[in-house]
C-alpha cells in the first residue's frame, strides 16, 4: 500500500538560510549568524506559542524571531527594511533537488505540502519555485490554530489529506518534526541535509534516513 506523502517546506524544500546573503547588507559578517539565529528562534517561537495556547501565525513569529535576532547582534532595522526582509523570506530559495525530486514522484503518489506555514504563505514560496502545480494539496496548522510538533496537526494532517485508512509518510529535515510525527503514529523519513546532525536519541526512530530528496522514489519502494 503506497503511502500518501507530506512534505515539511522550510527547511526540506525551501532553505532559510537563504536570507544569509540579504542579511549581509544589514548585518555585514554577522549575516549568516543573524540568519541561524533567526531560524531557531522561529521554531522556539512556534513552539511555545503552541505550548501556551497563544497562537499566532507562523509569519509572525517569523518577524519576531528577526527582531530578536538582530537585537541580540546589537543590530537594528528600520520598518521599510524589516518589511522587506519579511516579503524578501516568501521567496526563499529552493534546494537544488526539491523540483527534480518531485517531478520523479509526481503521478505516482499522493502529494501535500505540510507545514507550519500559512496557506499564503505557501502558495508564494513554492509558487515562486515552481512547486506548488506538484503538490495535490497544501495543510497548514494555520487551520487548527496550532504548530507541529503538536499531536493534534499531525491527527489534523490525515483528515486534511484523506489518508484516513491509508499510510501517511512524513518526508522532513527536521528530526524534531519527524519525531513528532512518529510519535502521532505517521510513517517518517528524515533527510539528513547536514551530514554533522545528529538524530535525537528519544527511542523514536525515522523509516529511513536520506541525504537528499532524489534519495526518495528508491526509499519508498523499500518501505
Amino acid at each position: 500500500m503506497q503511502p500518501y506523502l507530506a512534505f515539511d517546506v522550510y527547511g526540506t524544500l525551501v532553505d532559510p538560510m537563504g536570507m544569509s546573503e540579504l542579511l549581509a547588507s544589514d548585518a555585514r559578517d554577522a549575516a549568516r549568524s543573524v540568519s541561524a539565529q533567526w531560524r531557531e528562534k522561529q521554531l522556539e517561537f512556534s513552539f511555545r506559542k503552541g505550548l501556551m495556547r497563544a497562537y499566532e501565525d507562523f509569519g509572525v513569529c517569523t518577524r519576531q524571531a528577526l527582531r530578536y535576532s538582530m537585537a541580540s547582534h546589537g543590530l537594528t532595522l528600520t520598518k521599510k527594511r524589516e518589511d522587506e526582509l519579511m516579503a524578501a523570506y516568501l521567496q526563499l530559495p529552493a534546494f537544488e533537488d526539491a523540483l527534480p525530486s518531485l517531478r520523479a514522484l509526481e503521478g505516482n503518489y499522493l502529494m501535500f505540502a505540510f507545514s507550519n506555514g500559512t496557506p499564503a504563505a505557501l502558495k508564494k514560496v513554492l509558487g515562486h519555485n515552481n512547486l506548488l502545480p506538484l503538490f495535490d494539496g497544501l495543510v497548514s496548522v494555520d487551520d487548527i490554530r496550532s504548530f507541529k510538533p503538536d499531536p493534534a496537526v499531525y491527527a489534523y494532517a490525515r483528515r486534511a489529506t484523506g489518508a484516513m485508512d491509508q499510510p501517511l509518510c512524513l518526508v522532513s529535515s527536521n528530526a524534531w518534526d519527524v519525531i513528532g510525527a512518529r510519535s502521532a503514529g505517521l510513517m517518517a523519513i528524515w533527510v539528513r541535509r547536514d551530514p554533522h546532525k545528529v538524530f535525537e536519541d528519544w527511542g523514536i526512530e525515522p523509516n529511513a534516513t536520506i541525504n537528499r530528496l532524489s534519495e526518495l522514489p528508491a526509499v519508498l519502494s523499500s518501505l
